[in-house]
């Protein structure tokens, strides 16, 4: 009868357990099944670290960090745990049905058993696995048992790997001693029609590079690289030396302390070129929104020009009320501008509209403040320039009306996010509405421009009245989302 082994304790498990961390997404995607480590805590045995492979489907419906386990759960872990033997090839059906097969091995640190790690994939992708070359199965053993010893170096920094991989198995002087028929076939794109097997990767007019630098380095390498007219990612995993490692030393393949390289090749041209043909839309776009911006501060300008010569100091107001709603709108395309996205800020936009307003239509003599209070509401281009043009038509009319006869006063903008809504309330401490005001049949041109865009752009409510001490409230409430006007979050009152 095997001697127990003691039970690892998690405080001076968890420096080596952490240590494995980082090779655990490797590990997961080329084995193809999840794995999770287990140490003892003093709440019991609990799984500490968890990774799900990105080349395949999870078998787990729930994560299983943090859960702790007892031996009617997970009886191989348990059984692991105390005798510090591997528990290998353990059928059984996990809760949601699928059929697993599982393996548990112990990780040791200086003689001391720390921990569990558990390896488990579904059992078709086992047979997959299964019927593959000895040489390449034997190689992620080897990835296997050096990745739970915190051999790998450099795993942490890879881009997680897919299905269109192609792995080949490199010997220590060059020769490819495994390569799948995914490899096989990028390689065909550059004109090698043979097969590659037993061929040395120095012999190969392609950029090996990858291998060589793991090889020397013992280091995980990522590299994207131009085969030609074709763009490729290489992945090279170093796979060291382990003692007792016999088949390795009787293939001769023993150099220093690596034995082979694990390469993957995944050909990412297609992406490449969209990406590419994504950042020249998005410059174009830009671009687009630059000269529209230009265009209408020019429009702006030419008007400004029109309203210093009329003789009308009516149509002078009309003009300047037209040019601040035509830069509301310039300043959106701003924006749009000079970010690849089309989601924009409206606190920085209201922040933008107060300094136009500040400058264009305040009467310099009256001490007014302007403020904007709340939180960043980002809202994608329409939207946002819709409540551009309604903050500006309601700062307008808030420094036109409330503080006639006054010589100071406060205006303040609250940008509240409601949830499901978003709802921008402007506030002034000024005169208020007269009594009988309704802004659904009464009011100027600025507050029936409003009343559209917050019904027909918004799929709003707007509501403004006397604020409860003074001044005036005007309050809109719109969806995030945009749906019909019988579905939004604030129904309609009865006009």
């Amino acid at each position: 009868m095997a001697t127990p082994v003691e039970r690892p304790d998690v405080t001076a498990a968890s420096g080596p357990l952490r240590a494995i961390e980082p090779n655990l997404p490797l590990l997961a995607d080329l084995l193809r099944g999840d794995v999770v480590v287990y140490a003892a805590t003093p709440e019991g045995v609990r799984a500490i670290a968890e990774s799900h492979p990105a080349t395949v489907p999870s078998i787990y419906d729930r994560p299983q960090l943090g859960r702790t386990i007892g031996p009617s759960d997970e009886p191989a872990v348990i059984r692991v745990l105390h005798t510090g033997r591997p528990a290998r090839r353990l059928k059984r059906v996990l809760v949601n049905g699928v059929p697993t097969v599982q393996d548990v091995f112990p990780v040791r640190r200086d003689e001391q058993l720390v921990g569990a790690v558990v390896c488990e994939a579904g059992l078709i992708e086992h047979e997959r696995q299964r019927r593959k070359s000895p040489v390449f199965r034997r190689a992620l053993e080897r990835l296997r048992t050096a990745a739970l010893q915190g051999e790998i170096g450099g795993a942490a920094g890879l881009a997680r790997l897919s299905e269109r991989d192609g792995p080949l198995v490199i010997d220590a002087h060059g020769h490819i001693t495994y390569i799948s028929s995914i490899a096989e076939s990028y390689y065909r794109k550059l004109g090698y029609t043979q097969s590659l097997m037993h061929r040395n990767v120095a012999h190969l007019q392609t950029d090996e590079s990858a291998f060589f630098e793991a090889l020397e380095s013992g280091a995980c390498v990522e590299k994207t690289v131009h085969e030609g007219p074709l763009i490729w990612s290489r992945w090279a995993i170093p796979l060291p030396l382990e003692n007792g490692a016999g088949w390795l030393r009787n293939l001769g393949l023993t150099h220093g302390r690596m034995d082979a390289v694990l390469m993957l090749v995944r050909d990412v041209t297609d992406e490449r070129q969209k990406e590419q043909e994504l950042r020249i839309k998005s410059a174009m776009i830009q671009e687009i929104h630059h000269r529209v911006k230009n265009n209408l501060q020019t429009i702006a300008s030419l008007l400004r020009l029109q309203a210093r010569r009329t003789g009308s100091p009516e149509v002078g107001d009309i003009l300047r009320q037209t040019i601040n709603r035509i830069l509301s709108i310039a300043l959106v395309h701003e924006f749009l501008s000079l970010d690849e996205s089309n989601v924009i800020e409206v606190k920085e936009v209201c922040t933008r509209i107060l300094s136009e307003v500040t400058q264009g239509i305040l009467d310099p003599e009256k001490r007014i403040r302007f403020a904007v209070e709340g939180q960043d509401l980002p809202l994608p281009a329409q939207q946002a320039t819709s409540c551009a043009l309604i903050v500006n038509e309601l700062l307008q009319n808030a420094v036109k009306h409330a503080f006639v006869g006054r010589a100071e006063g406060e205006v303040v903008v609250h940008l509240r996010d409601l949830g499901e809504g978003l709802q921008i309330e402007i506030v002034d401490d000024g005169r208020g509405v007269g009594p009988g005001f309704d802004h659904r049949h009464q009011g100027s041109l600025g507050l029936q421009i409003v009343r559209t865009l917050v019904r027909e752009d918004l799929r709003g409510e707007f509501e403004i009245a006397n604020n409860s001490e003074r001044g005036v409230r005007a309050t809109i409430r719109f969806p995030k989302t945009q749906r019909k006007a019988q579905e939004t979050l604030w129904p309609r009152r009865a006009s």
